[in-house]
């Protein structure tokens, strides 16, 4: 039998707990459904021990509750991330079942809404919310099945910490947030490492006094829309290496450099115990360097132009890695390469949601969320709406918008269940008819004749 509910909310990580929270204002009857067996699988289950957030306290915040921790400067710890998730649950009373598996959403035969399918069976529903996240599978690269069965290969997604991992050296592979922590918590453990350097650029922890943060947020980067990118694609790039830990810190590679990590190009080819490498480390580098610098360029303009008194400091000038010599070739069991460690993102996977409202590159064609289905949204993205959308401080201006638009829906739906039945006037007065519900916010020319009286009422989780 089919359960009934107005709205189901797939997923229920802090994208679903946000609109869970915001349905539950509204008195919205809902359900959030979660695979996992506890809250904050993702935090709990998919992060290495020592994984701190790299926004600050005072960006971690979900709608409804004070800023986490006693410093709103400072950086949650994974442990703390799980908890804080854990008593929004509990805190307000949410309603998620654990332990379901959703398998399809498909659109109804026959007036609007939706079939949930799960495992633990049909929910019917008026309303989706696929909160599912964009990082939803390791993506691990086609070269990493050319290299010998003996190397232990990994993704970031699996680390835990350096113990975890056999003797020998280390490669990582990638040096955007992940890659560039993980490496520095395997040298600074004794480990030998070898980095194979991406693309990805770098700005500091703290400049001119602030959090790197604080700066984008005074300068308005995070209110910049989706619209404004330069392509679609753009979107998906990677972040700028960062560090949360031990109270945030600056990541540079050529300090890497200067510690010990052997820097490498990044990888083109694999041979049983061998990489083949670009020569585009020194390129790479300077990347970074050059992103750094123009982020220091900006701030100083906006200080200068705003008349903002805070101290004068200049980037320090590193150089390192730009004597490191570009080799073309290294031999893993020469170096005693013994692990490779993949941090090389993670691809996104909505094929459950069974309905032509995907771009090219997989990505849901919404506006805040809100596709051209009726009644299915989507949360929780990067570049939903605009740079904040994928973090916990943007969810609430995100959430908030859907739940509004899914109560403000289901008002329209409740008023014209109290309007006059259709097949006593409809033809005969439909100008009059038009009238009546224009009152209320809906088109006449979108509701059929007895619309009003096949659609019965959603009610939480009923059976039939």
């Amino acid at each position: 039998m089919n359960k009934h509910i107005e709205t189901v909310v797939i997923g229920g990580g802090q994208a679903g707990l946000a609109v869970s929270y915001y349905l539950g204002q509204k008195n919205r009857p809902h359900i959030v459904l979660e695979q996992a067996a506890k809250a904050a699988n993702a935090w709990r289950n998919h992060r290495w021990d020592s994984f701190t957030l790299n926004t600050p306290n005072w960006q971690s915040l979900l709608p409804g509750t004070e800023i986490p921790g006693s410093n709103p400067d400072n950086f949650l710890s994974r442990d703390e991330i799980v908890a804080y998730l854990e008593n929004y649950v509990s805190r307000f009373q949410l309603p998620v079942s654990y332990g379901v598996q959703v398998q399809a959403v498909r659109p109804k035969s026959s007036g609007r809404g939706y079939f949930v399918e799960t495992s633990t069976g049909r929910f019917e529903a008026r309303n989706v919310v696929v909160a599912t996240g964009l990082y939803q599978k390791p993506k691990m690269p086609a070269v990493s099945a050319g290299l010998s069965g003996e190397i232990n290969q990994i993704h970031s997604d699996e680390y835990r910490n350096p113990q975890s991992l056999p003797d020998g050296a280390v490669l990582v592979v990638g040096s955007g947030q992940s890659g560039a922590q993980i490496a520095e918590e395997l040298y600074r453990s004794g480990r030998r490492v070898y980095l194979s350097v991406s693309r990805a650029g770098r700005v500091p922890r703290r400049y001119r006094g602030k959090d790197a943060n604080w700066w984008h947020e005074l300068m308005g980067d995070y209110e910049r829309t989706v619209d404004q990118l330069p392509s679609p694609q753009a979107k998906f790039a990677s972040k700028p290496m960062i560090s949360g830990k031990d109270g945030g810190h600056t990541l540079n590679l050529h300090q890497f450099a200067r510690d010990g990590v052997t820097l490498l190009g990044r990888i083109q080819g694999m041979g049983d115990h061998s990489i083949l490498l670009a020569r585009d480390l020194k390129a790479n580098l300077a990347r970074a360097d050059q992103f750094a610098a123009d982020f220091a360029k900006r701030i100083d303009e906006f200080i200068a132009e705003n008349r903002i008194d805070v101290p004068a400091e200049a980037l320090p000038v590193l150089t390192e890695g730009y004597g490191v010599q570009e080799i073309p070739e290294l031999n893993l069991a020469d170096a005693n390469i013994t692990t490779v460690i993949w941090a090389t993102g993670f691809s996104f996977d909505f094929s459950l949601v069974q309905l032509p409202v995907f771009d090219n590159d997989g990505y849901p064609i919404q506006k805040r969320g809100v596709s051209h289905h009726p009644g299915l949204y989507f949360v929780g993205l990067p570049w939903l709406h605009n740079a904040k959308s994928g973090l916990l401080f943007g969810l609430a201006q995100d959430a908030g918008h859907i739940a509004a638009t899914i109560d403000e829906d289901a008002l329209r739906y409740e008023s014209v269940r109290k309007l006059p039945r259709q097949e006593a006037r409809w033809g005969k007065n439909e100008s009059e008819l038009a009238v009546e519900y224009g009152k209320h916010g809906i088109c006449v020319n979108a509701v059929s004749p007895g619309a009003a009286r096949t659609q019965a009422p959603l009610e939480a989780l009923s059976t039939e």
